[in-house]
Formats: C-alpha cells, sequence, structure tokens
C-alpha cells in the first residue's frame, strides 16, 4: 500500500508541471504562427484568440499521451538515480509489480485523450474551418477601404475608394477593374452606395460612371456610360460544403468506412491506445545504469517515441491510400510497440545476457573447478 501510494503521489505531481510545460510551449509556437498569417492579412486579428483555442483543443490528446509518456521516465529515472529502486526491489516488489498502479495513473489520461480525440476535436477542427471561411468569404467586403488599393480574394478585380462615410454606406470616386479570362473591364464612378438585396447579398451600386470593355493586352474598347451599376461585393455565406475527414464527427466517419475517413479513425483510435502503450514502455526504459550515464536512456526513449509516432503517421497514410486494411493499420505499430516492451521488461529482469555474444562469461573448465 505504501508503494503504491508513494508512486502514486509523484507521478501525479509531476504530470501537472510537465502537461503545463507542453502546453505553454504549444501556445507559444501557435500565437507566433497565427500572428504571422494575421500580418500576412490571411487571418482576421479577431479571430486570433478563438483559433488558438479551437487549435489548443485539438492538440490536447498528443500532449496528454506525451505528459504520460515523460512522468512515468523522469519518475522512474529518478527512483533509480535516488536508489529507491534498489530499496523496492529488495522488499519484494518487482519491475512487474509497477505495471497496475502506472496503468492507474495512465487510464484517466486515457479517458479523456479518448473524449478529445473522438468529440470535442473533431468540433474545434471543425469550428476554426468555419472561422477562416468567414474571413476568406469576407474578404471582399473588406476591400472598399479609403485610399488603398486592394485586390479580392480571388485575384480577379481590384477596388479603390477615395472616400468612405462615416456610416460606411455611401462612397465616393470608385474605380473597380475586374479580368475574367482574357475579357478586361475597367469601371469608374463619382459616387455610390452599399446594400443587401433580400437573399443576402451585399452589392456596391455605382452612380454616374463609366465602363470599358474589351480584351487583356487589346487597343479596342467599348465605352459605355451609366446611371445605376451593381458590383456584387460578396455572396451569402454558407457552410463548409465537403468538409475533410478531419472536421467529420467520428460517427460520420464511421458511417462512411472509406478512404481518408478509415485513415482519420486509425489515427484518433490510435491516441488513447498509444497512451496506454507508452505508460508500459516508459517502465522499462527508465533504467538507468550510472556507469553509462544519466541521459543515455532518455535519449533512447525519445528516439524510440518519435519513430512511434511516425510509424502510426505511416499507417493512417497507408490506410487512406487502401495500401493495408482497417485493423492492420490500427494495431500494427502498437503491437511492434508492446512487442518491444516486453522484450524491455524481460531483459531487465533476466540474468542472461544473449546479447552481444562476446559479453557471455565463458563456463569455467572441469580442471578448475575440481580444484
Amino acid at each position: 500500500m505504501l508503494f503504491k501510494r508513494a508512486l502514486r503521489r509523484d507521478l501525479t505531481n509531476l504530470a501537472g508541471a510537465v502537461f503545463a510545460t507542453l502546453f505553454t510551449i504549444m501556445v507559444t509556437t501557435t500565437l507566433i504562427r497565427l500572428l504571422g498569417r494575421a500580418a500576412s492579412n490571411r487571418v482576421s486579428t479577431a479571430d486570433v484568440l478563438p483559433l488558438i483555442a479551437f487549435a489548443s483543443v485539438n492538440y490536447i490528446p498528443v500532449l496528454l499521451v506525451l505528459t504520460v509518456y515523460v512522468t512515468v521516465l523522469m519518475t522512474l529515472s529518478r527512483a533509480y538515480r535516488d536508489s529507491e529502486m534498489v530499496i523496492w526491489f529488495a522488499s519484494g516488489q518487482g519491475l512487474g509489480a509497477w505495471i497496475r498502479p502506472v496503468l492507474g495513473f495512465a487510464a484517466p489520461f486515457v479517458a479523456v485523450i479518448a473524449l478529445v480525440a473522438f468529440v470535442v476535436g473533431p468540433w474545434a477542427n471543425r469550428q476554426a474551418a468555419e472561422y477562416r471561411q468567414r474571413f476568406e468569404q469576407r474578404e471582399d467586403v473588406s476591400q472598399v477601404s479609403a485610399g488603398q488599393f486592394r485586390e479580392s480574394a480571388g485575384a480577379n478585380r481590384v477596388f479603390f475608394v477615395e472616400s468612405i462615410s462615416e456610416d460606411q454606406s455611401e462612397v465616393r470616386n470608385v474605380f473597380v477593374t475586374q479580368v475574367q479570362g482574357s475579357k478586361l473591364t475597367v469601371v469608374a464612378s463619382s459616387g455610390g452606395r452599399i446594400t443587401v438585396d433580400p437573399d443576402g447579398d451585399r452589392f456596391l451600386v455605382l452612380e454616374d460612371g463609366r465602363r470599358w470593355d474589351g480584351e487583356w493586352g487589346g487597343n479596342a474598347y467599348r465605352l459605355m456610360e451609366f446611371e445605376r451599376y451593381g458590383v456584387r461585393l460578396q455572396a451569402k455565406a454558407s457552410s463548409i460544403a465537403n468538409p475533410s475527414s478531419r472536421l467529420k464527427t467520428t460517427w460520420e466517419l464511421i458511417s462512411e468506412p472509406a478512404g481518408a475517413n478509415l485513415g482519420e479513425l486509425v489515427w484518433r483510435a490510435g491516441l488513447p491506445i498509444s497512451g496506454m502503450v507508452v505508460a508500459l514502455l516508459a517502465i522499462p526504459l527508465a533504467f538507468v545504469n550510472p556507469r553509462a550515464g544519466q541521459s543515455i536512456n532518455l535519449i533512447i526513449a525519445v528516439l524510440i517515441y518519435v519513430t512511434y509516432n511516425n510509424l502510426t503517421g505511416v499507417m493512417q497514410a497507408w490506410v487512406s491510400q487502401g495500401k493495408v486494411s482497417f485493423l492492420t493499420g490500427l494495431l500494427a505499430t502498437h503491437t511492434v510497440v508492446l512487442v518491444v516492451a516486453a522484450w524491455l521488461f524481460w531483459r531487465r529482469t533476466s540474468l542472461v545476457r544473449l546479447w552481444p555474444p562476446w559479453r557471455r562469461r565463458a563456463a569455467p573448465p572441469a580442471s578448475a573447478a575440481a580444484a
């Protein structure tokens, strides 16, 4: 009882610090990336904080898996360095006795990982996609800004407005140029106003102006004078027409089991499984050999985790491309890592050294034994 209580206390105390550190690093890098996109006018500055929140939700499963792995690894490594493991081993607690309390510590993390991966994460991805889509759809409206030449989102239309009224409804001295294939249209007007039709589309209605139509690079243009001329600025906002597999709910992925949907299911289902697998893997990897240095086991643990994570991504891609079946893609990588963990458990508890062969001690000759 004392053994489990001491281990649970050490794991819990370290887990909070590890998760806070990883979460801070993730939020900082996401903030820097989104601020760069906002500075280049690819994301609205008002959407930066919501996008950070949605990205944070999406990263939580991966961060929790890393938290479990690093916490178990660092806690047991410290116990080896401080000779606590020697005391526990001498009191009858073998290496296998650590499995049950470590899995008990990882179980709440795995439950949260599954909840976020299957339910909350897809919702956050969809909300972030809708924020980006709304920004792209309202981009044409934002082109009408006083004293600036602004290009539309489709890069086929340029606006210039000399001045705008305080209520943002009337404009003066408007210049619009539009290219459709080889056709060039130029419109100039002394004024106009922004209106909204019953369908929700926004129009820039120009008054008392001229329009030139011709071929791009040509010399012949047709001139037309008008009293009123409407230019649509933005179509009515619509929802995401064809969401990617990352934006679909888990039930939608199960209902349409094909291609990228199966690959996304492999990734989502693999997150809680990997949470348990890395908890088991960290127990034998935490072994510290004083003669080999205190950081060699950490380097090996990082390399194993990076390989594990990359292989999971490869399996997801193969399932999406139809190269392997769903069950193979879901279980193959985790099974291999479990086999490696089992071998490491046997390696740490066995007194027989099988590799390298030249390290095995030869049996003494019979004459020496008799003497």
